[in-house]
């Protein structure tokens, strides 16, 4: 059964069940990474101008700049396609799915740079929460349109009873012949 464009049946469920269990892994995973304390001689001042720590990364050249603006980039970009995973709609408007994942993940960012403010050795930084937010946009945009068109398709296309019923046929049901009423 589908409603409100969300996929029915026990596997859209198991999808949507892993992708949450993938979504928290993940989460748990950069709450790990990014607020952890750094044992580090010193310790750099706030970032809060947008786009220094870029410029200043790209001045470096090379493979420390790749380095540390792929870094942010790649760090919460599972999340374009882990969120709407998680979801489980198909038919949503794809505008509508990258706004909503784009701020969600946005928010979450911001939220990780403030709760790093209390922790040794980690610098609050503008440039990561725009990484962060464009990371995720871009994942979204490269995976979720064409899975979700490629699910719709094959839902289409007979899909669904897959979706619908998972076990095999057991073959017939007996059927026990009439038998009268005794005089």
């Amino acid at each position: 059964m589908q409603r409100h464009g969300f996929l029915g049946g026990s596997a859209a469920l198991r999808i949507r069940v892993t992708g949450s269990v993938l979504l928290v892994a993940h989460l748990a995973f950069v709450a790990w990474y990014a607020l952890r304390p750094l044992d580090v001689p010193w310790v750099l001042p706030p970032n809060l101008e947008p786009f220094a720590g870029i410029r200043a990364d790209l001045a470096l050249g090379g493979r420390p700049a790749a380095r540390s603006i792929g870094g942010s980039l790649v760090l919460l970009a599972p999340l374009g396609v882990l969120l709407p995973v998680a979801g489980g709609r198909l038919h949503v408007s794809p505008l509508a799915s990258l706004l909503r994942t784009t701020a969600a993940a946005a928010l979450l960012s911001v939220g990780i740079e403030l709760l790093q403010t209390g922790v040794p050795g980690q610098v609050v930084d503008i440039d990561s929460v725009l990484l962060n937010t464009v990371g995720v946009a871009l994942a979204h945009l490269a995976v979720v349109p064409a899975g979700r068109s490629r699910l719709r398709r094959w839902y289409r296309q007979g899909g669904r009873e897959g979706l619908l019923q998972e076990e095999p046929a057991q073959g017939r049901t007996p059927t026990i012949p009439r038998v009268g009423i005794a005089p």
